[in-house]
């Protein structure tokens, strides 16, 4: 009886070791994040779920959190409903929907600061990827909205990704037709320089 209960013991100690080992990791996003237009195992966070597994052989789980058309303001609420999933890990890219409809910038920071500090307080590691708006926005309204993700991470001292969308934006063969959202080639190219930030802390 008792090397039963003493084997019982040491299998439910290698089960909650091995679950101590899996790290979670929050996309907390918009269309960018979700995959609008792609299939869903396409989308980046997905695609960098499997590079984890395979690349670095971790024990890894990942929640998308991108709805499309979110913009910063309903960003707090939605994160409160993840966190109830304990993330080590929130990826904030949010802020594009806000940057195209032409919003309040400052409440857009402030709505960001909020997300960060309440992220933050769930001791969940945060990091921030920047997104950058076309020119035709006109020139200081672009201007203050690259500022405003260098002055958050700099404020909550953040590791950040400048532009989530480098090597895409643009590009016409890894976009879909809107011009705005990537096709599947693009997500990869995504998916590849978000799993090099990110290896670093794995």
């Amino acid at each position: 009886m008792k090397k039963i209960i003493l084997t019982l013991f040491l299998i439910t100690l290698q089960i909650v070791s091995a679950n101590s080992n899996t790290k979670t990791i929050l996309f907390l996003g918009d269309s960018l994040t979700e995959g609008l237009g792609v299939a869903q195992k396409d989308a980046f966070p997905n695609l960098v779920e499997n590079m984890i597994k395979t690349k670095l052989k971790k024990d890894i789980k990942i929640i998308n959190g991108g709805v499309s058309g979110s913009t910063t303001s309903d960003g707090l609420s939605r994160l409160k409903w993840y966190l109830k999933r304990k993330p080590d890990i929130v990826f904030i890219a949010l802020g594009a929907n806000d940057g195209l409809r032409g919003l309040n910038l400052q409440q857009s920071q402030k709505n960001l600061e909020e997300i960060v500090e309440f992220a933050q307080k769930s001791k969940a590691k945060v990091f921030l990827a920047g997104m950058l708006i076309p020119p035709n926005y006109g020139p200081e309204y672009s201007k203050r909205f690259k500022k405003m993700y260098e002055e958050i991470k700099d404020k909550y001292k953040l590791k950040s990704m400048p532009f989530l969308l480098d090597g895409v934006a643009g590009e016409k063969e890894l976009n879909q037709s809107d011009g705005i959202h990537p096709n599947a080639q693009g997500h990869k190219y995504i998916a590849k320089e978000v799993y090099k930030f990110l290896k670093e802390e794995l």
